[in-house]
C-alpha cells in the first residue's frame, strides 16, 4: 500500500505570518509595558518585534525550528537582561521561546499538520483556536500556584515580592520558612495529626467503597441507582451542610463512647474526625472502582466459582488484581480529600485534632505568616505526586482491560 505524502504549503509572509505573530508580540509587549508603566508603548513595540521576528526567521534563518526558537530565546533574553537584569533575562528568555516557537509554527505551515487536509480555513482556525483556549484555561488554573511557590522562598516576612526577589538576587531568597515549618511544634503537631487521620480514613474509605462498588455493579441488586445516589451525595452536597449534619451526629456519638465505654476524649475526637473524613472519601472510591468494573469480564468470576473457589478467594485472586488500579486511584483521591479538608474538622474535631489545613486557616485568620506559603507548597507538591500516580495507574488499568495499546 503506497503512502500518501502531503506537502504543506508555506503561508504568505506579508499577509498572514507577520500579522499573526505581530498580534502575539503585541500581547507580550502590553504585559511587559505594564511592568514599566508604559503599556501602549510596549504594545506597539511588541507588535513591531513580532513582525520582525516572523520576517527574519522565514527569510534569513534557514536552520531547523528548534534552532530558530533557541536563537530567538537567546536574543530576547539578552535584551531583557540589558533592561531588567537577571529577572529581565528570565522573562525575555521565556517570551523569546514562545515567540520563536509560534513564528516557526505559523511560518512553516505546521498549524495545518494536525488537521485533516480537507478542512476549510475556518475549520483550521477553530481547531487551533480551541487548542489555544484549552492551553490558556490550563494556564489560568495553574498560574495562581506559581506566586505561592515563589513567595515561599522569600527571605523577608512579607507576602509581597521584594526587589531582590524580582532581580533574582541570592540575598532575596531563603529557606527559613521551610525551617520554621519543619522545626516547630506549631506546624509539626498538625502535620502529625494529618498523617494519622488521612491514612486511617483512606483505609476505611477504600474498604467500604470497594465493597459498595462491587455490590452496586451487580444488575440484580434492587434500588442500586438510589443507593448509588445516596452514597455519592457527600460529593454533591455543599460541604458546610455535610459538616453541620456530621456535627449533630458525631457529637452525641462521642459523648456516648466516653460515657458508656470509658474511652479517652482525645481518642474519641480522632475517631469522629476519621469517620467523618471516611464518609467524604467513599464517593471517590465508589466512582473510580465502578468505572474500572465497567470493563471487567464477569465470566472470570463464574469460571473461578466453577473451579471451586469461594467468593472471598474469587475476590482476592481474580477480581482484586484486575481492579487494583481503580482501587488505588480511589484511595489516593480519598487521601487527598482527607489531607486537604478543613471545614469538617472545624465542626467535628477539637484542638487536639488540629490538622495542617486547620493550622493554615488559623494562621491566615489570626497571624499572617509566610510559613503558610511553605506549607502550601509542600501540600501542592504532594498533591502533584499523587495525581501523577493516579494518571499512571489509570493508564495501566486501561492496558489491563485492553482499552489502550501496550
Amino acid at each position: 500500500m503506497n503512502d500518501v505524502i502531503v506537502t504543506i504549503k508555506r503561508p504568505d509572509l506579508m499577509t498572514f505570518t507577520m500579522p499573526i505573530v505581530a498580534v502575539l508580540g503585541a500581547m507580550f509587549g502590553f504585559v511587559t509595558g505594564n511592568i514599566y508603566g508604559s503599556p501602549w508603548i510596549g504594545f506597539l513595540a511588541g507588535a513591531v518585534a513580532g513582525a520582525v521576528v516572523a520576517a527574519v526567521m522565514q527569510k534569513f534563518i534557514k536552520t531547523n525550528s528548534r534552532k530558530k526558537t533557541l536563537s530567538t530565546a537567546v536574543l530576547f533574553g539578552i535584551v531583557g537582561f540589558v533592561f531588567g537584569g537577571v529577572g529581565g533575562l528570565v522573562g525575555g528568555f521565556l517570551i523569546g521561546v514562545s515567540m520563536g516557537w509560534f513564528a516557526s509554527w505559523v511560518g512553516t505551515g505546521k498549524y495545518r499538520s494536525g488537521v485533516p487536509i480537507y478542512y476549510t480555513p475556518g475549520q483550521v482556525l477553530w481547531h487551533n483556536s480551541f487548542l489555544f483556549i484549552c492551553a490558556f484555561v490550563f494556564f489560568f488554573l495553574i498560574a495562581p500556584l506559581l506566586p505561592v511557590i515563589w513567595l515561599s522562598f522569600n527571605a523577608e516576612n512579607f507576602f509581597t515580592f521584594t526587589p531582590e526577589m524580582l532581580s533574582f538576587k541570592a540575598e532575596g531568597y531563603s529557606l527559613k520558612h521551610y525551617q520554621d515549618f519543619l522545626g516547630t511544634d506549631e506546624w509539626m503537631v498538625p502535620l502529625k495529626n494529618s498523617l494519622i487521620i488521612a491514612p486511617v480514613a483512606t483505609i476505611i474509605s477504600v474498604s467500604l467503597g470497594t465493597l459498595a462498588a462491587i455490590g452496586l455493579s451487580q444488575s440484580h441488586v434492587p434500588g442500586r441507582q438510589a443507593m448509588m445516589a445516596i452514597l455519592i451525595s457527600p460529593m454533591i452536597v455543599p460541604l458546610i451542610i455535610s459538616a453541620t449534619g456530621m456535627f449533630f451526629f458525631y457529637a452525641p456519638l462521642g459523648n456516648w463512647l466516653e460515657a458508656n465505654l470509658g474511652l479517652n476524649q482525645s481518642f474519641v475526637g480522632y475517631v469522629k474526625v476519621i469517620l467523618a473524613h471516611a464518609v467524604l472519601g467513599i464517593p471517590f472510591v465508589i466512582i473510580t472502582v465502578t468505572a474500572t468494573l465497567v470493563g471487567f469480564d464477569k465470566s472470570l468470576t463464574r469460571a473461578a466459582a466453577n473451579m471451586g473457589a469461594d467468593p472471598v478467594t474469587t475476590f482476592f485472586r481474580v477480581q482484586m488484581p484486575l481492579i487494583l488500579p481503580g482501587v488505588i486511584s480511589g484511595g489516593l483521591f480519598a487521601f487527598i480529600t482527607s489531607f486537604d479538608e478543613v471545614v469538617v474538622v472545624l465542626f467535628v474535631g477539637s484542638a487536639r485534632q488540629q490538622t495542617l489545613p486547620w493550622q493554615m486557616y488559623t494562621g491566615l485568620r489570626e497571624q499572617i505568616s509566610p510559613t503558610i506559603l511553605a506549607a502550601a507548597t509542600i501540600l501542592v507538591s504532594v498533591s502533584i505526586l499523587l495525581l501523577l500516580t493516579v494518571e499512571i495507574l489509570r493508564r495501566r488499568s486501561e492496558r489491563l482491560r485492553g482499552m489502550s495499546p501496550t
